[in-house]
């Protein structure tokens, strides 16, 4: 075994940064054994420095991250400060003096991974980012290396924790948004501010990655469609209890039939029970991997939180300085389709539509008709009616995106329809 030590940067040290912290000094001698030589904390990049670090040495501490990743004798820099600035500029700074870099940084990664992986390449260095996406379940590096051989055609999986115990709150407990909202606030799972998370734009990051690593082409942020939570109901639950199914926010990436193109996007949507990710529970994290050869996997675990995370830094952290040790980087960016991302209006899926209208003869003929005069397909209709008022759930079979949307509007159109109660995706069939 080598006995000089590897020398790491941490940048950050909040709820993940401490706890890389910890593990590195607690598992100080396994890690050694794994890697071939220790590895040792060299400084520490903070905003408040006067706040106590407990098992961090304080003459580690500094505010200066910039001068930190300018040492020249830094081998890896650890980045979980998160944001797209100053990040960036640290990360590329740290490449230029000769330190690779394991980030959990999904908002930069998605908005520019391709310049970070270009100036990796540039300075031979490598950047990993397990933890950027599901936290501790491994998922990029089984995309990137394990089904290096394979033709994958579809990832779909839950990759907020946050969202997913709303949901499923909501769905068990008959819970009202807001008090599924209030209640993972209480816990911890929610953050004071919840919008990255129930606006769905921390999952729209962490699908342009894994679009991007499943299709090996380029996905950015800008790409992915999304369409956040907080319109879900008591009612749309209690309609899929009634088709079999459960309400999902999943994030879904997929390769076209013709191979052409491929599509990045978020949204709730209805999943039948029969499939695996309509059991995750919680705020775990799954996610659905379809490929040519490999078939059908799933990737479960916890998606969050200071320890998991952690855990996905420190693999990303022994595989580099093993890569340093042989004197070799690991797989880089891999973006050789150059595949087109389709939009939205594109998309091709099931729908559920739910509608208030006059509870009179021939309404039901006259929603049909706009059905098929847009080239949407119903497979089932549900109607209920009272005192002259009524409800019809209709339910699609394959259409389009902008079909369907179409259809929706031309519905409003209509007298005897009072309005559009919900319309929701159907997917997992």
């Amino acid at each position: 075994m080598r006995t000089r030590p590897l020398k790491v940067a941490l940048l950050g040290c909040g709820v993940v940064g401490s706890e890389v912290a910890r593990i590195m000094t607690t598992h100080a001698d396994d890690l050694a054994a794994r890697i071939g030589a220790p590895v040792e904390l060299a400084g520490v990049a903070v905003r408040r420095p006067s706040k106590v670090r407990e098992g961090i040495d304080p003459e580690l501490v500094t505010t200066d991250a910039t001068a930190l990743v300018k040492r020249g004798d830094i081998d890896v820099v650890v980045e979980v400060i998160g944001g797209i600035e100053p990040a960036r500029s640290l990360i590329t700074t740290a490449f230029e003096h000769g330190a690779s870099v394991v980030s959990a940084n999904k908002a930069l990664l998605a908005q520019d991974g391709a310049a970070l992986h270009a100036a990796a390449e540039a300075n031979n260095r490598d950047l990993y980012y397990e933890a950027a996406v599901a936290g501790a379940i491994p998922l990029i590096r089984p995309l990137r290396e394990s089904l290096a051989g394979d033709k994958i055609n579809r990832v779909m999986g839950i990759v907020n924790g946050t969202t997913n115990f709303i949901l499923d709150k909501m769905d068990s407990t008959g819970a009202g948004y807001q008090e599924a909202l209030d209640e993972a606030t209480a816990l911890g799972y929610a953050e004071a501010d919840p919008t990255a998370d129930v606006e769905a734009f921390d999952a729209a990051a962490k699908a342009a990655i894994l679009a991007g690593i499943a299709f090996h082409t380029r996905v950015r942020l800008d790409d992915v469609y999304r369409e956040g939570m907080n319109e879900v109901t008591a009612a749309d639950f209690a309609s899929a209890k009634e088709m079999g199914c459960t309400i999902k926010l999943l994030a879904i990436c997929e390769r076209a039939a013709d191979g052409g193109s491929v599509t990045a996007r978020v949204h709730p949507a209805m999943i039948p029970l029969s499939h695996p990710l309509a059991s995750v529970r919680g705020a775990y994290n799954a996610v659905f991997v379809e490929s040519d050869a490999a078939g059908q996997l799933m990737f479960y675990g916890p998606g969050a939180g200071g320890a998991p995370t952690a855990s996905a830094v420190l693999g990303d952290l022994v595989a580099v300085c093993r890569n340093k040790l042989s004197g070799a980087t690991g797989p880089g960016d891999s973006a050789y389709t150059q595949l087109p991302v389709s939009p939205m209006g594109e998309v091709v899926t099931r729908y559920h539509i739910s509608l208030d209208v006059a509870d009179k003869p021939g309404v039901l003929a006259q929603v049909a008709t706009v059905f098929a005069e847009h080239g949407v397909s119903i497979d089932t209709v549900r109607q209920q009616g009272k005192d002259g008022e009524a409800s019809l759930v209709v339910v699609t079979h394959r259409a389009s995106d902008a079909s369907l949307n179409g259809t929706v509007e031309a519905l409003r159109s209509l007298d005897t329809v009072r309005g559009v109660a919900s319309i929701m995706r159907v997917e997992g069939e």
